[in-house]
């Protein structure tokens, strides 16, 4: 597949995602570099959706360390149970947060993230790193985003 992506600027969220998913699973079938696949994911969530930071965070030893992003700079190490993504891989569960002022122990990497979204990324059951996704809006993020969310870290392979 050519490194282009068709994107949808008038349709709803479920349709954004409905034409984004078959794209990137184009861009990492064959690619088995990890690194490479985790960049692609998050330029092309971006570039659909503008959102303030899409990322991923690796576990490493015994903390979420910071992987493939687009956005401004980031925490670099995060650990387990500690603000949204901490506490995404402790319940290993995804985690949607309307107001990230009113989640106890958010970590503010940047005071213009106001919602977020984090989904676990799992291999053999357990929690090898999360997708963080940040938008400088309140109640940004919803059940339609964690389902599509989910489908696309559910694409890779570890």
């Amino acid at each position: 597949m050519a490194e282009d992506l068709t994107i949808i600027h008038t349709a709803d969220k479920a349709a954004k995602y409905q034409s984004l998913i078959p794209q990137i699973e184009a861009l990492i079938t064959g690619e088995d570099d990890l690194v490479a696949n985790l960049a692609n994911i998050c330029a092309a969530l971006k570039e659909q959706f503008k959102w303030f930071w899409v990322g991923f965070y690796m576990v490493k030893n015994s903390e979420l360390v910071l992987g493939p992003f687009q956005g401004p700079v980031a925490c670099t190490r995060i650990a387990k149970g500690k603000g949204v993504c901490g506490a995404a891989w402790q319940q290993a569960e995804a985690l949607i947060v309307p107001d990230v002022d009113e989640f106890q122990g958010h970590i503010a990497c940047s005071s213009l993230s106001r919602s977020e979204i984090v989904l676990p990324l799992f291999h053999n059951n357990e929690v090898i790193g999360v997708l963080d996704v940040d938008s400088e809006h309140v109640a940004h993020f919803d059940e339609t985003d964690a389902l599509y969310l989910e489908h696309i870290v559910n694409l890779l392979k570890f």
